[in-house]
């Protein structure tokens, strides 16, 4: 695989590293400018909570697609349960991102890349590049649909990573299938809608970890963003993750064993013409714990346009996004800084 615009190098410092330094204070290029920090105040409201279980019983089967509606127009989230993932494969999943970052730092910096093009990359922060602030997170990402096209590429050690990542990915990817058919459904469309361009889709897994940090108020993991992907299922294993709601509320998300967290993304925003909207969220940190999300983002294949569904675009909801893909991000992403630029805003057309 060739790299461009990063290789190893004594600049590179992760997060990881950071910690295992023992650290007491946070550097101060990690250290966000007050309006962008943590302020601890945030709701405990219950978040929506799908079983889909009871999809397969046609009597309960319109209450879960109005869940899931009202879910996706509310907050642009849900979790789900009874979702046919075995616990024991989102464990592994978990166990084996654990293995990876805690390996040796130089076990690790054959993936560095700054190129978002990448299909398999390790790095830190955002866009190391661009970023004007650091974020307190080490990540790997690779491409993973289908994935025999993509799984020699992922890393060899430790040597469990391909077949319990692996085992995860493709059950993600079937869910994520599932997930699809039925909030096109809560929109009123037909639930094999784009059933093949999405099965042929791409996923992108991204492998995040949050090392303890020594000054949790003064940073973030990740700063408050969407995803550009149609949907995104989020696994964790410590609570961390927070989602703003239309009030401007943070929420954290709790971690309910079993369960996965169900996103929506800017493709869906563009999709959907405006009736649902991605999800504003954020990755906060702590001083006690490491935490680690495993992120399965899907959209259509790295060529192809989202565009809005015809059916969803008449005199009382006009046409209000251009068509964008997952190159189209990729190439947004390597010229702006996040914090500053977002994807969405490109997709709109004014008025």
């Amino acid at each position: 695989m060739e790299k461009s615009s990063a290789s190893p190098n004594d600049s590179f410092t992760s997060a990881m590293t950071l910690t295992e330094d023992g650290l007491t204070k946070v550097p101060k290029r990690y250290i966000l400018p007050p309006s962008l920090r943590p302020d601890g105040t945030r709701s405990n409201t219950c978040l929506p909570i799908v079983d889909l279980s009871f999809l397969r019983h046609p009597l309960h089967r319109p209450r879960i697609i109005e869940e899931v509606h009202l879910a996706c127009k509310e907050l642009g989230f849900f979790q789900v349960v009874n979702h046919g993932i075995p616990l024991s494969v989102m464990k592994d999943a978990l166990e084996a991102a654990t293995e990876f970052f805690d390996l040796p730092n130089e076990k690790k910096m054959h993936l560095l890349s700054s190129n978002v093009h990448d299909p398999v990359r390790y790095n830190t922060s955002l866009n190391d590049v661009k970023d004007k602030v650091s974020f307190w997170r080490d990540f790997l990402k690779h491409y993973a649909n289908p994935l025999s096209n993509w799984i020699d590429l992922w890393p060899s050690n430790p040597t469990c990573y391909k077949e319990k990542m692996g085992n995860y990915t493709i059950a993600a990817q079937k869910l994520q299938e599932e997930l699809m058919g039925v909030i096109f459904e809560s929109l009123g469309l037909n639930p094999s809608y784009l059933h093949e361009d999405i099965a042929e889709g791409s996923q992108v897994m991204a492998i995040n970890c949050y090392p303890a940090c020594p000054e949790p108020d003064l940073t973030l993991g990740l700063p408050p963003h969407t995803d550009y992907a149609l949907l995104t299922i989020i696994l964790q294993n410590h609570q961390g993750l927070q989602i703003m709601d239309h009030d401007g509320k943070w929420h954290s998300v709790p971690v309910i064993e079993g369960a996965l967290i169900v996103q929506l993304g800017d493709h869906m925003e563009v999709l959907s013409n405006g009736r649902y909207k991605g999800v504003l969220h954020r990755a906060t940190v702590n001083s006690e714990k490491k935490r680690l999300s495993i992120a399965s983002l899907l959209s259509l294949a790295l060529g192809k346009k989202v565009r809005p569904a015809p059916a969803l675009v008449d005199e009382q909801h006009i046409l209000s996004y251009k068509e964008g893909g997952f190159s189209d991000f990729l190439d947004f992403i390597s010229g702006e800084d996040i914090v500053e630029a977002k994807y969405i805003d490109k997709l709109k057309i004014n008025p």
